[in-house]
């Protein structure tokens, strides 16, 4: 595992032991920020909210987003992402939330741009957490929020006020954008 482009283009993350935490693949992440990039300054915040190794944020912050919010229930995985964000040298732009993700919603006191949301692929995590994210009051109508899930898990078209905007498959992984509806 490795960021693709930006300022740490190439540079190694370290990935977990055993089989706890699923990092987003390589070429599944391209797919998503190729899709995100026009999207992504440096006033850019975003979210990773089941950060795992924190690959998403960080790719995000090499690609010049300004702020990133780790967030994971697990200790193992927060300590994993702080490696990896050191070994990038982003600890200015990173700011890690160690518990539940609705917690961690509610601790982010700023409006985040985009949002990463890669649940663990049992249960119905992924549609709780739209949900929830359906309900933010800071949910602005600019934000975009990247889920991956299993292919054959088909997520809602619409959850709350969001939106399918966009949606890829790679094999068994596929990846759905939401965005709010501008009606609200």
């Amino acid at each position: 595992m490795r960021i693709i482009a930006g300022s740490c283009k190439g540079r190694k993350l370290k990935t977990p032991k055993g089989d706890e935490i699923r990092p987003t693949s390589d070429r599944v992440k391209e797919a998503v920020f190729s899709i995100l990039v026009p999207f992504i300054n440096e006033d850019t915040v975003v979210a990773d909210l089941f950060c795992g190794t924190g690959n998403m944020g960080l790719e995000a912050l090499s690609r010049g987003a300004g702020r990133a919010y780790f967030s994971d229930l697990s200790k193992d995985s927060l300590a994993l992402a702080m490696e990896n964000i050191k070994a990038c040298g982003f600890e200015e732009k990173s700011i890690l939330l160690k518990g539940d993700y609705r917690q961690n919603l509610q601790r982010i006191r700023e409006n985040v741009d985009i949002y990463f949301l890669d649940p663990p692929y049992d249960g119905d995590m992924l549609t709780k957490a739209l949900a929830d994210l359906s309900g933010l009051e800071t949910l602005s109508e600019e934000a975009i929020i990247a889920c991956e899930h299993r292919s054959r898990q088909a997520p809602p078209e619409i959850v709350g006020r969001l939106h399918l905007w966009k949606q890829r498959r790679y094999g068994a992984t596929s990846v759905s954008i939401y965005k709010p509806d501008e009606r609200g």
